[in-house]
């Protein structure tokens, strides 16, 4: 079975987890992609009543175009289910997001959920972080020196661009350096310190914070959960 095969597998099993009556984020990329759908197909069939919030114009632009209202997330009280995709992820569930550009969306939104459920296929599981260079989201004003700072930490930054050329740029406006480091001995201290550098917005490490992963490992579907 191929990735995109896996990928609409535990795509459409996450979407079960839906009740009627939920207020549901939902995630950016390539796998939640289907959840969206299937979501989509559950509201129509069976006439479930859901309140959604989206991490990504793209996000948002995909289930309005399959008939799932979106509201903004200032406008809801709480989240209590979102779904989402991950970069890759660790025994422990912690993991790196933010390959699709969504991460400031996608943490602020997660750290509303009362529950965070990531989808992935069997390329994602790692047992140690890194491999997936790690995005983080920088004002462009003085993005150069964080630049330099981070090449002066020998974690080797790149600035993430567009097909030509110019700067990648998020949905709020900033830009992204994705640091090239293989892996991550200590995720904590390493997150902590990024955010404390004036101009990093965010960082693309999301820590104790998936409740469970659905796994695909061929045509089998497997659930994580992580150790509270």
């Amino acid at each position: 079975m191929d990735q995109t095969a896996e990928k609409k597998l535990v795509g459409e099993a996450a979407a079960a987890y839906v009740e009627d009556g939920m207020i549901v984020g939902l995630g950016t990329g390539s796998t939640v992609y289907f959840t969206i759908l299937k979501l989509a197909e559950r509201v129509q069939k069976e006439k479930l009543t859901i309140q959604a919030v989206s991490t990504s114009k793209r996000t948002t632009e995909l289930a309005e175009a399959n008939g799932i209202k979106i509201y903004d997330l200032n406008d809801v009280p709480k989240v209590d289910l979102t779904i989402d995709g991950c970069d890759e992820f660790d025994p422990q569930l912690s993991g790196i997001k933010g390959g699709g550009g969504a991460l400031l969306f996608e943490k602020i939104v997660a750290t509303a959920s009362d529950k965070n459920i990531w989808v992935a296929d069997s390329s994602k599981a790692v047992e140690q972080l890194g491999r997936f260079p790690l995005p983080v989201e920088v004002l462009p004003f003085g993005a150069q020196h964080l630049f330099r700072l981070f090449e002066k930490e020998g974690l080797k930054p790149v600035f993430r661009t567009n097909p030509d050329g110019s700067p990648y740029m998020t949905d709020s406006g900033n830009w992204i350096i994705d640091l090239h480091l293989g892996r991550i001995d200590d995720p904590e201290t390493l997150s902590s310190w990024l955010n404390g550098q004036p101009g990093v917005i965010e960082n693309g490490l999301f820590l104790n914070i998936a409740d469970c992963v659905i796994l695909a490992n061929g045509e089998n579907v497997k659930t994580l959960k992580r150790d509270v």
